[in-house]
């Protein structure tokens, strides 16, 4: 076989370019509490009362997928935002509560390319008495969250930071909402 300076160019040239796009599309990794807690949150009521907190609806992170949030990690995520708030005097484990607080993840609308990633993300919260089990407050929160180029090259760090500031907001919004109830 005869290489010719024109092939030896084509095989660098494919080569850096296969380079490139392994480094610039990285591999997913998983979404964790700690950036799931909103920074700046100011309550309207600090409720007496305790809670426990469920989630659902997560995914875990695969190692070639797009990056998601666990139960786990959104549970802790929204435990960690009501101790900091103080929402509610303080969060129990299991159902042994005054308040079960229940947040499921319904979808999450993640871009497979661009250099700017917007993320949606829809949760349902339900607030219940944990002792009768009455529902007193339902809602399904829509929020979105954009990263763009200027703020992480790699196209994996992006699409994890807007799906985090994507949760991060309905983490807030949630809170701030329940904040507001007359408990």
């Amino acid at each position: 076989m005869k290489l010719t300076i024109s092939s030896c160019h084509t095989i660098i040239l494919t080569s850096c370019f296969a380079g490139l796009l392994l480094t610039l599309s990285g591999c997913a990794t998983p979404v964790t509490h700690e950036a799931l807690v909103p920074v700046s949150l100011e309550v309207t009521k600090h409720h007496p009362q305790s809670v426990a907190v469920v989630a659902s609806g997560g995914t875990e992170t695969s190692a070639i997928g797009k990056p998601q949030v666990s139960d786990v990690e959104l549970q802790q995520a929204v435990t960690a935002a009501i101790n900091q708030t103080k929402t509610f005097s303080r969060v129990v484990d299991g159902k042994n509560g005054d308040y079960i607080l229940t947040v499921n993840v319904f979808s999450i609308s993640q871009p497979s390319f661009g250099f700017s990633f917007t993320v949606g993300v829809e949760m349902g919260w339900t607030l219940t008495r944990a002792d009768n089990s009455t529902k007193i407050w339902q809602e399904a929160i829509k929020s979105e969250h954009t990263v763009g180029a200027t703020e992480a090259f790699v196209g994996a760090t992006r699409l994890k930071l807007a799906t985090e500031g994507a949760i991060r907001n309905n983490v807030k919004q949630g809170l701030v909402k329940i904040s507001a109830l007359s408990l």
